[in-house]
C-alpha cells in the first residue's frame, strides 16, 4: 500500500542554484547516497528520502539554503544529475523534477522499466495518482509544481512533490513511500446505497460558502494529516499515527534556537578526538584538514543517524554553509575535500576494503557518545570564526567570493 510518509511547510523563495554549487551538490548527493546504499541498502535510502526532516537535513549539508522551498528542487535535481552515471550499478533512478520535467515522469518510468524489467506503465499510473491525490483530493491551497519519483530496479519507490501558495508565500512538500502498492484508497466504493437518513451535506450549495472557506483554511493551517487524526479522536476510533510534519521558520538567517547545540559540540569533539587517529594515516587524501573532518562528522550523521537526530535541520548547514551566506558562505575547498574523502572511501569499499568508510562511521558514533558532556563554543562564536576564516576556505555565495580582511580578492576555483 502506498502511503504518505510526511510533509513540510517551507517559506517560498525564488532564485536559482548557481552552477558552481549545483555541480558540487550533485557529487556530494551521489556519494552520500552510495554510502547509505552500501551500509543499509536501497530501500533504506528511499525511507530516508520519505522522511521530511532527514530530507531537509540532506539538502542543508550540501550547502543549499537550509529552510526555503528551493531545497526540494535542488535536492531532486542534484540526485537526478549525480546518480544518473551510477544508476545501473546502484539500481536507483530519479525521474521528474520541476515544471515541464515533472510531466515527463510517466515517460521516464516506462523507458526505465523497459530497460531494467519493472512494470513502467504501472508505476507511471502510480505517479499520476500520487500527484492527483495531493493536487485534487487534498485541496489545501497549494498548487503542485514539482514531482520527483525515485525508483529502484525492483520497483520500490518514493515520491517527493511540492506545491506553492502564492497568497501565503509558502510551499508545502509531500512525501510518499511505496510498500507493495495495491491501492491508493483504503476501501474504494463501486457504489453507495442506503435508506434516507435525513438531510445531506451539499458543499456545492452557495449557502455553504463559509463552510468551504473554513475547510480550506483548516487544511492550509493544519494540514490534512492532523485533521484526520483529530476526527478519529472525536469519533472514538483508534488514533491515527501523526505523520512527521516539518515547519521551517520564515527568517533566513540561522539562529541559535534553530540548532541543538549539544549535538554540534558532539560533532566538533568527535572531529577533534577521532580525527587525528582515524584520518591522518588511514584516509591519506592530500589537503584534508581539521575543518574538513568537522564537516565529515556531520555528513556521517546524515548517513548513519536515526530519524530523531534530524529535528534541527539547520545544524547541518554548519557543515558547508549556504549559497546566500546563511549561516556563512559555502567553504568550497572544504566541500571539495569532503567529496574527495567520501569518494576515496567508497572506491576502497568497492574493492572490498571498508576501513575508510568505517572510520567515517566511527565519527558519527563518537559524536553521539560525546554530545552529552562535550563543551564547545557558543553558536555566535562558532559562526563568527567561520566568517573570519571564510576566505581561507574558499568561501563563496551568490554574491561572489568572500574577500580577505585587507580587501584583496581570494583566488577562486570553479
Amino acid at each position: 500500500m502506498a502511503r504518505r510518509s510526511g510533509s513540510a511547510d517551507l517559506p517560498l523563495h525564488g532564485g536559482r542554484v548557481p552552477a558552481w554549487l549545483g555541480r558540487r551538490m550533485a557529487r556530494l548527493g551521489a556519494v552520500i547516497t552510495e554510502a547509505i546504499v552500501h551500509h543499509y541498502g536501497r530501500e533504506e535510502f528511499l525511507r530516508r528520502l520519505a522522511h521530511p526532516f532527514w530530507f531537509q537535513s540532506f539538502g542543508a549539508v550540501m550547502g543549499m539554503d537550509w529552510h526555503s522551498s528551493g531545497i526540494t528542487t535542488s535536492v531532486v535535481g542534484a540526485l537526478k544529475h549525480g546518480l544518473a552515471p551510477r544508476a545501473g550499478e546502484l539500481g536507483l533512478h530519479v525521474c521528474g523534477g520541476r515544471g515541464s520535467h515533472s510531466r515527463q515522469t510517466p515517460h521516464e518510468l516506462v523507458a526505465i522499466g523497459d530497460r531494467v524489467g519493472f512494470d513502467g506503465a504501472a508505476l507511471a499510473k502510480a505517479s499520476r495518482l500520487v500527484a492527483k491525490v495531493d493536487s485534487a483530493a487534498v485541496q489545501d491551497g497549494f498548487d503542485l509544481y514539482l514531482h520527483g519519483f525515485i525508483v529502484t530496479d525492483d520497483g520500490k519507490w518514493v515520491v517527493v512533490q511540492q506545491g506553492m501558495n502564492g497568497a501565503s508565500r509558502l510551499a508545502r512538500r509531500y512525501h510518499w513511500l511505496s510498500a507493495d502498492l495495491k491501492s491508493f484508497v483504503e476501501t474504494p466504493h463501486a457504489a453507495i446505497d442506503g435508506r434516507n437518513q435525513g438531510k445531506i451535506i451539499n458543499l456545492t450549495d452557495r449557502r455553504a460558502a463559509a463552510s468551504r472557506q473554513g475547510q480550506l483554511d483548516l487544511l492550509a493551517d493544519l494540514g490534512p494529516d492532523l485533521i484526520v487524526r483529530e476526527v478519529a479522536r472525536l469519533e472514538g476510533k483508534e488514533p491515527v499515527p501523526l505523520l512527521p510534519h516539518l515547519v521551517m521558520p520564515v527568517h533566513h538567517d540561522v539562529r541559535p534556537k534553530d540548532v541543538i547545540l549539544r549535538r554540534l559540540h558532539g560533532a566538533l569533539a568527535a572531529a577533534s578526538e577521532s580525527g587525528p587517529t582515524d584520518f591522518a594515516d588511514l584516509l591519506l587524501v592530500p589537503g584534508v584538514g581539521a575543518r574538513t573532518v568537522r564537516s565529515l562528522a556531520m555528513v556521517a550523521e546524515v548517513v548513519h543517524g536515526a530519524p530523531c537526530r534530524f529535528a534541527d535541520p539547520a545544524r547541518f548547514s554548519l557543515a558547508h554553509g549556504g549559497k546566500d551566506r546563511h549561516p556563512y558562505a559555502v567553504p568550497t575547498r572544504v566541500l571539495d575535500e569532503t567529496i574527495g574523502v567520501l569518494k576515496s572511501a567508497l572506491a576502497s569499499a568497492r574493492l572490498g576494503n571498508d576501513e575508510k568508510l568505517e572510520a567515517i562511521r566511527r565519527l558519527d558514533h563518537q559524536a553521539r557518545a560525546l554530545e552529552g558532556r562535550a563543551m564547545g563554543p557558543s553558536f555566535e562564536a562558532f559562526t563568527a570564526e567561520e566568517f573570519r576564516r571564510s576566505p581561507d576556505y574558499g568561501g563563496r555565495s551568490v554574491f561572489g567570493w568572500e574577500p580577505r580582511s585587507n580587501g584583496a580578492p581570494q583566488k577562486g576555483t570553479r
